[in-house]
């Protein structure tokens, strides 16, 4: 069994109702989910995983504190020990037009700082409405659309976090 991830802050709620939408993406592709708000979350949580699913609020990027948990995994990021593991990333915020493509790859930099493999999602008609293929996103409220989008980015990497472990020796 994969066990991944799911490491989120949440200021208004939305990022966490996007993250019960990955948490059941994960469950629904076979894996265990380890969820932990970055208040809970200590940087060895990564290596006790085999892959991870990261979300911020759009806050003009990711939250500080989110950045400041990052930041202090870098004993991680220098050891090389999260390096090739799958990851990806969600955001949600109140405006469309406020920057969560930023957010995204703000946080897609920070998981390919530290070697992972960056899973996105797949062009879908569904992105007219909502979402991106850098992650899952919301914008002012969680639509069924962008549930679909959060559940398929958890069984995504939790997909590529089983292949990769059966391929490994």
């Amino acid at each position: 069994m994969a066990r991944i991830l799911l490491l989120y802050d949440s200021r208004g709620g939305l990022t966490a109702r996007l993250a019960d939408a990955v948490e059941a993406g994960i469950r629904e592709a076979g894996g265990e989910c380890l969820r932990r708000t970055v208040d809970e979350a200590v940087p060895s949580d990564l290596l006790a995983c085999y892959g991870l699913v990261v979300g911020s609020p759009n806050w003009s990027g990711v939250t500080g504190r989110l950045k400041q948990w990052f930041d202090d995994s870098g004993d991680l990021w220098e050891s090389g020990e999260l390096a090739g593991l799958p990851a990806g990333a969600f955001t949600a915020g109140f405006s469309r037009s406020a920057g969560t493509e930023a957010t995204l790859l703000q946080l897609l930099h920070l998981l390919l700082a530290h070697g992972m493999l960056v899973v996105g999602l797949p062009w879908s008609e569904r992105m007219r409405r909502s979402g991106s293929y850098y992650g899952a996103t919301a914008h002012g409220d969680v639509t069924p659309d962008d549930e679909a989008q959060a559940r398929a980015l958890g069984a995504r990497v939790t997909e590529f976090a089983r292949r990769l472990r059966a391929s490994r020796p």
